[in-house]
């Protein structure tokens, strides 16, 4: 009898084996080169799903840690503020709020006031235009955060300390929220999807390749998080659809926490390395700093829209003055919190002075800890608008948009 039953579950379970879908696995060399759109035909269900994916490798050096002390530490309490603020972009987020095609991506008195090539375009090309630049931004968040969320994962392993692994391991759940974020908005609301930018791919490349775990906190948690806060903020600001702006908040909350984490983090733990150590890791920060400045300024779309070449935008971007100011906005983000670790060193400061950089680096930080500021309970939708509203009046007042 109970042979009978055992051969019987095993039976139902073949035939279950069978039914499943197969999984769809595609792996490629390289990211994908065109924009993906999302109008999916009718009939579309799980079996048209395939999943793309190129392959990395990494020497990863791991960490056991044998001592479980729960120390009253800032990291532990930013790992509870972490728990205590989780957020469900399902719930929380109201998915109704997005805006429609036709409507514009930006708030209106930005629109106002366009110069150049865009501003000669037909109203409708110019919005057809904006909404397909702000799906470009957005992709690239998306991309970031994958690559936050792959180095995250990495971070639980070679991290050396207890209250770090467990910080990192409730880093890695926030950044799975995000890509779930982002790639929902984009499939939903943008309809469009753009692959990631040549620059971004190869920082994230040589992050997640490089065996020091040092290397990955200043590359992941200083350059590109704090980056990315500042570009997060600037769409909370510009953005006129009420989603998207509740949406880049939440991730505003969370990524502050990590960028908290990585500063105080590596301050005290650089402070351990030699001389030569320091100035190897100031010199990966300066090339990550190059990489993320060419990876703000988009050359792609406009190539594809105005028929002209990457070079002859770049040059144009780089000499206008909006960008110039814009450039500076994200950089002052990171350049205090560098100088903070201690990788604003004598030999690296030179290379910075010809970015035109220095200017930041005294600048306030903006991650000395305010628990009672961190503690907040998370916005609402109308507190975020009523919020961003007053954030974008500030920096328009100083010549920012």
């Amino acid at each position: 009898m109970e042979i009978s039953t055992g051969m019987s579950f095993l039976s139902h379970l073949i035939t279950r084996q069978k039914q499943r879908k197969k999984m769809k696995i595609t792996v490629v060399d390289n990211p994908p080169v065109d924009p993906r759109e999302f109008d999916l035909p009718e009939g579309f269900s799980e079996e048209n799903i395939e999943d793309v994916v190129e392959i990395f490798n990494t020497p990863l050096i791991g960490h056991y840690n044998w001592d479980y002390t729960d120390a009253d530490t800032r990291i532990k309490k930013l790992y509870e503020l972490g728990k205590k603020l989780n957020w469900d972009g399902s719930i929380d987020l109201d998915w109704s709020k997005g805006i429609k095609r036709g409507q514009a991506p930006v708030k209106a008195e930005l629109i106002a006031r366009m110069e150049g090539p865009l501003a000669a375009l037909p109203e409708e090309e110019r919005l057809e235009y904006m909404w397909h630049d702000t799906a470009w931004s957005l992709s690239q968040f998306l991309h970031g955060e994958q690559g936050a969320l792959l180095v995250a994962s990495q971070l639980v392993s070679c991290a050396p300390t207890y209250q770090a692994k467990l910080y990192a391991a409730s880093q890695t759940f926030d950044e799975a929220r995000h890509v779930e974020v982002f790639a929902r908005y984009l499939k939903e609301v943008s309809g469009v999807e753009y692959p990631i930018n040549k620059n971004l791919k190869s920082l994230i490349d040589k992050i997640l390749s490089d065996p020091r775990w040092d290397l990955k906190f200043i590359g992941m948690q200083i350059i590109i998080e704090g980056l990315a806060l500042a570009a997060f903020q600037t769409t909370k600001e510009t953005s006129n659809c009420a989603l998207l702006r509740q949406l880049v908040h939440y991730v505003i909350r969370d990524e502050a926490r990590h960028v908290t984490f990585g500063v105080n983090y590596l301050e005290e733990f650089l402070t351990t390395l030699s001389e030569e150590e320091v100035e190897d890791r100031a010199m990966f920060a300066y090339e990550a700093c190059v990489v993320m400045r060419d990876r703000i300024i988009n050359t792609e779309l406009p190539a594809r829209w105005f028929n002209i070449s990457e070079e002859e935008i770049r040059e144009m971007l780089v000499n206008n003055d909006t960008q110039d100011m814009f450039t500076n906005l994200l950089f002052s983000r990171v350049m205090p919190n560098l100088k903070r670790i201690g990788l604003l060193t004598d030999k690296v400061l030179p290379l910075y002075e010809k970015l035109n950089l220095t200017s930041y680096m005294d600048a306030e930080s903006e991650f000395e800890i305010d628990w009672a500021e961190l503690n907040k309970p998370l916005e609402s939708s109308k507190e975020i608008d009523q919020q961003s509203e007053k954030e974008l009046a500030a920096h328009t007042a100083q010549g920012l948009f």
